[in-house]
């Protein structure tokens, strides 16, 4: 089943792909919501440069990961390699000193609930205009490990696929599954209380929600 989702993830992530296609489409959103200005200093954390590449823009982009994350070989005139901690960035960047704060499918990888406000808090500090997605736990594909209503299923079921996959992939099980903390609207809304809503739907389901922040117009 693994071996099968992943045949079929590096089918979808190109660049004709449904997934890009919804993926720009999420990123025109962005663009249309936050507004952020020509030539906007933007800082991704927890990205690549994948996304950015999926439409035209004049944005430079600080890519943020965390140390020993491989990194890309993309236009270094476009964008900015930093290998750091997204939940404790004091000492790396100063505050507002970007234009728009970033972030796709992160925070919910980042750890506990603490470590979730420590990120939620540096979003809202580097920049005047913030943009955080995180997936619902709503849509019926769990996007990270590839199981259908996974976050439908009882706390015994889920640990009897942890047990499993703690045997046959010890690490991915670690880094990947058992770190990862789904959050719900509420729980977002409460980590950004200046934000607004943008929900995210396809076939009429609830796919993903973005806490955001426009950018201030004079």
């Amino acid at each position: 089943m693994r071996s099968l989702f992943r045949k079929l993830h590096d089918r979808v992530y190109t660049d004709d792909s449904f997934i890009a296609r919804w993926r720009r489409a999420r990123m025109f959103a962005m663009l249309q919501y936050v507004n952020p200005p020509p030539k906007a200093r933007v800082i991704d954390l927890g990205g690549d440069d994948y996304i950015w590449g999926l439409f035209d823009h004049d944005f430079h982009i600080t890519l943020v990961n965390l140390p020993g994350t491989k990194i890309s070989t993309g236009d270094p005139e476009r964008f900015t390699y930093v290998q750091a901690d997204a939940c404790s960035l004091s000492d790396a960047f100063e505050d507002n000193a970007f234009d728009l704060v970033f972030s796709n499918s992160v925070i919910e990888h980042v750890g506990d609930e603490m470590q979730q406000e420590k990120f939620a808090a540096q979003i809202q500090r580097l920049a005047p205009a913030y943009w955080v997605q995180t997936p619902s736990n709503r849509w019926p594909l769990e996007p990270h490990i590839g199981v259908f209503f996974y976050w439908q299923r009882s706390e015994a079921a889920r640990k009897r696929l942890h047990d499993k996959w703690r045997k046959k992939r010890p690490r991915w099980a670690e880094n990947t599954v058992l770190r990862m903390r789904v959050l719900s609207r509420e729980r977002m809304q409460t980590l950004f209380p200046d934000g607004r809503v943008f929900v995210e739907r396809k076939f009429g389901l609830e796919k993903s929600y973005v806490l955001y922040r426009p950018y201030p117009r004079m």
